[in-house]
């Protein structure tokens, strides 16, 4: 058993990674339309509340949960002008060469294997949905971690319905028969 005198509760992260997210303006549903678009060609029924469900779930590990909370704090800490020099206008002016936020939320997405990863790569090239919208914001909050910890946990939430869609497969269902399954109700006599 761990004795530690310091140990955070999981529930108390998870609520912090939450409200760091809206704090920052970013809902589940801004991230599940990514998640959807990128998951819908190749999951027949798959529907927006499933992907929300995805990232609810990717949320609550540990990995993207620090991540998140450490690239937020240090976006905040970059619009007070609280980051020491040169990190704070590295940081501010998302420098082209400053890889830092990239490697964090890259590091999250390996929790969720190689799917994750490529799709990791190709949102944070292609910048879909509030990931441009984060990106491009000149002038308006700093966003220099966000951006790319957005694409991360799509990317999670993408891969977790991908290998999710496997499953299904294998039980002989796509996402349409299994909606149809979960939401039978019993005849009414």
């Amino acid at each position: 058993m761990f004795t530690g005198k310091n140990i955070v509760h999981s529930d108390v992260v998870t609520k912090a990674t939450h409200d760091a997210l809206a704090r920052r303006g970013v809902t589940l549903e801004d991230i599940a339309n990514i998640v959807y678009e990128m998951q819908v060609p190749y999951n027949e029924g798959l529907d927006l509340a499933e992907c929300v469900d995805s990232i609810e779930k990717v949320l609550m590990k540990r990995e993207l949960q620090h991540a998140i909370l450490v690239g937020i704090e240090l976006d905040e800490l970059a619009e007070q002008g609280k980051l020491s020099a040169p990190l704070q206008q590295i940081v501010e002016s998302d420098e082209g060469l400053f890889g830092v936020d990239e490697t964090i939320a890259l590091g999250a997405v390996f929790t969720y294997g190689s799917i994750a990863v490529t799709t990791f790569g190709h949102l944070d090239k292609n910048k879909i949905g509030i990931i441009n919208d984060l990106d491009t914001k000149k002038g308006i909050g700093v966003h220099t971690f966000l951006d790319d910890l957005v694409a991360s946990i799509a990317s999670c939430a993408a891969s977790r319905l991908a290998h999710r869609k496997r499953d299904l497969e294998e039980a002989g269902l796509t996402y349409k028969e299994a909606h149809k399954l979960k939401n039978k109700q019993p005849d009414q006599q």
